[in-house]
């Protein structure tokens, strides 16, 4: 499986995540995930490709599973997404792969598909209080 290279991700934490977090929580495709380190406890929030799903959300791991939000996302058992204006609380986290990615719209399945990025993270909306 191929992803983007760890080069890029190092950029777009600096540079990309910067702009795209102006208008991920607002902009369908997108969400802000806000998370919890595995380790420092310090909350985070990620700009993501996200998408819905029958009884929750579908993120597209655009750089693999090995990233620090989506381990951290697992090990907390859940997170909360800002999507299109709203705040979504998200549990029993899991990941998955699809070489043809199908469950993607059109547009992101050919892009998904040329860079390799077949994992994804499913996560249910949650029922209880926020969690993250």
């Amino acid at each position: 499986m191929v992803t983007l290279p760890k080069k890029i991700a190092r950029f777009n934490r600096i540079a990309t995540n910067r702009v795209t977090g102006l208008f991920a929580g607002r902009v369908p495709g997108f969400a802000m995930v806000t998370h919890r380190g595995r380790r420092s406890g310090r909350e985070y929030r990620t700009p993501v490709n996200v998408f819905r799903r029958s009884g929750g959300y579908r993120f597209a791991l655009t750089y693999g599973a090995d990233t620090d939000w989506v381990r951290n996302v697992i090990a907390g058992g859940g997170c909360r997404i800002d999507t299109v204006g709203h705040e979504v609380s998200l549990t029993e986290p899991r990941l998955a792969s699809d070489k043809a990615v199908s469950w993607a719209p059109f547009p992101a399945r050919q892009i998904l598909r040329t860079i390799g990025a077949t994992e994804y993270l499913d996560c249910a909306v949650s029922a209880g209080p926020s969690s993250g």
